[in-house]
Parts: C-alpha cells; sequence; structure tokens
C-alpha cells in the first residue's frame, strides 16, 4: 500500500497530465489519487494520535 503523500503526488501528476493532453478521464483519475491520499494521511493521523494517547508516548 502506497503512502497518502506519494497518492497525492501521484494524483498532481496524473491530472497535470490529463489537462495538458485534454484527457478528461485522466484528470478525474489524478483528483481521485489526490482525495485518497488525503485521506489516507488523515486517518494515519488519527491513528498516530490515538496511540500516543493509549501509551503516552
Amino acid at each position: 500500500m502506497s503512502s497518502g503523500n506519494a497518492d497525492q503526488t501521484k494524483g498532481r501528476v496524473k491530472e497535470a497530465a490529463g489537462s495538458l493532453t485534454g484527457d478528461k478521464d485522466l484528470k478525474n483519475e489524478g483528483k481521485v489519487d489526490q482525495a485518497s491520499g488525503d485521506v489516507k494521511n488523515k486517518v494515519t493521523g488519527a491513528v498516530d494520535s490515538i496511540k500516543k494517547k493509549l501509551t503516552g508516548k
């Protein structure tokens, strides 16, 4: 599984490529990848926060 940051970067590249080539599907796929990366980062942050509260570290 790739990290959220990697998905966001991949999404930006796809969106830019889609814009340059006029490929709406690729552009939309890039937007989905970016959103997926954002969700992964938020979930990871929440899990880390819970772990810190439970372990005190």
